[in-house]
């Protein structure tokens, strides 16, 4: 009997011992996973800033999506600067274009389009306590509006934009696939085939497959940096800043960063 307690309590501490050193190899494993995405984090923002600082050095307003290779510290990114009004301004978008992208890309049958485009152009036009027109000041205030439920949000989420003052309609030269599809009436084709006419640099790209109205090709001062770092197993760090280079700050930099986002791509994973 006393042989076969002592088997039991052997057994147990076994099992107690496989399972620490099991969570410990884990916890060891998040901790190195977070360890290298804070590093991939400061190699992206330092990409952002060296590709940053050749668009200012240049002096030429931003009219179409730049692609750069940038190479620090060993490691080569991809920096995508993309002008803002290559997407759609919740804030100032006409209600055919809401319509549109709420059936093309939200999926939605076209009473419905209708009926959500016009709550949130009733939303917008609310009216706060001093009597100034409210506006949305984030892609997320959608979900504040009626009808508007977070599946939808999060299918058109990366097509959006809620930080421009312009004229409401889309920078064909600028805009992601996605949102050239919306202009295209949902062919997708079409879509990424002026998409990668304008980024192989082509002058004079044919846009005649989109909607003329929904059009403006104007720079802007305001764009969205993107550098994708690569990771040791294939997949990659994506951190975006939102920029406005209008803006002065103390510090002296020619540019204000008034949003962040970072994000993880899987590996094996198409990127236009």
């Amino acid at each position: 009997m006393a042989l076969l307690a002592v088997l039991w309590i052997v057994a147990a501490l076994s099992i107690i011992a496989t399972g620490i050193t099991r969570s410990l190899r884990l916890e060891a494993r998040a901790t190195t996973l977070a360890r290298q995405q804070v590093q991939a984090q400061a190699l992206g923002d330092a990409a952002i800033q060296i590709a940053l600082q050749a668009l200012v050095a240049n002096r030429q307003p931003l009219a179409r999506t730049h692609l750069a290779d940038v190479t620090y510290q060993g490691v080569v990114m991809q920096v995508q600067l993309m002008p803002l009004n290559g997407l759609i301004d919740i804030n100032m978008a006409a209600q055919p274009l809401l319509e549109r992208v709420f059936t093309v890309a939200g999926g939605l049958p076209l009473e419905a389009a209708q009926t959500l485009a016009q709550a949130v152009i009733h939303t917008r036009q609310q009216r706060d306590a001093k009597g100034a027109q409210q506006r949305f000041e984030a892609e997320e205030d959608l979900l504040n509006v009626p009808g508007f439920d977070y599946d939808l949000y999060a299918r058109l989420a990366g097509l959006l934009t809620a930080d421009l003052r312009g004229s409401g309609r889309v920078n064909p030269l600028a805009a992601p696939p996605e949102v050239l599809a919306v202009l295209a009436g949902g062919d997708m084709a079409a879509a990424r085939q002026i998409a990668a006419a304008r980024d192989a640099g082509q002058s004079g790209v044919d846009t005649s497959a989109l909607d003329a109205s929904l059009l403006d090709a104007a720079a802007s001062r305001r764009l969205r940096a993107m550098a994708r770092v690569p990771m040791a197993d294939g997949s990659f760090v994506r951190v975006a800043r939102s920029i406005d280079l209008n803006a002065r700050t103390p510090d002296g930099a020619p540019w204000h960063t008034f949003r962040v986002a970072v994000s993880v791509e899987p590996a094996n994973r198409s990127y236009p």
